[in-house]
């Protein structure tokens, strides 16, 4: 059953109708930064992952979600019983539906001026990282990278409280298709960097 849900986006395009469906469904949707401040924008009650973690945002935002109750949460298998006595006796709450996508690294990249250093902090972290976690995890959480995907999640969860198997596979596999691409063009841009041009470097 989904009951609790992060959502976190750079793209936050047809967001407000999916959190505001997923409220309406009793499911408790935790967010960071600019999502939190959107949903809140449109009347939606959202719990900061700070709050939830009990630890803040720092480092210029570099670590926001890296945390074992966000990452214990989505790994944690729920028919383990070794995993749920984990889980209770370090106070791990489950997270069942990941909605993240990635820092627009390729975006940052294409301007002509962009410094190294600008690449560098348009490196997401937290984001694969999460959705790498809900995907491996499939059988139990439901990870949406593509908010094409969000009718049929919504869909599903209405019908029985939770999406099916097929349908959580189906997205596990986008994510690392979409994690591989994102590596994929921060490595080509890495390798491209002409070293002596850049005066960090020296």
């Amino acid at each position: 059953m989904i009951k609790r849900a992060i959502i976190s986006l750079t793209d936050k395009s047809g967001i407000e109708d999916f959190a505001s469906q997923l409220s309406r469904l009793g499911v408790e949707i935790l967010s960071t930064g600019g999502t939190a401040k959107k949903l809140r924008e449109h009347g939606l009650e959202v719990r900061d992952v700070a709050d939830f973690t009990g630890f803040p945002e720092m480092l210029d935002g570099r670590v926001k979600t890296l945390h074992p109750k966000v990452h214990g949460g989505i790994l944690a298998q729920r028919h383990n019983p070794e995993h749920q006595r984990q889980m209770a006796a370090h106070g791990l709450l489950p997270i069942d539906l990941i909605a993240v996508n990635l820092y627009a690294f390729d975006k940052a990249t294409a301007d002509p001026a962009c410094t190294l250093a600008h690449a560098i902090e348009n490196i997401d972290i937290g984001g694969p990282t999460m959705l790498r976690a809900a995907a491996k995890n499939y059988r139990d959480v439901t990870v949406i990278v593509d908010p094409a995907d969000y009718p049929q999640v919504l869909a599903e969860i209405k019908a029985s409280g939770d999406t099916t198997l097929k349908t959580r596979f189906r997205l596990a596999r986008k994510v690392f298709d979409l994690t591989s691409r994102y590596d994929t063009a921060i490595a080509k841009w890495l390798n491209a960097v002409d070293a002596d041009r850049h005066p960090e470097l020296a």
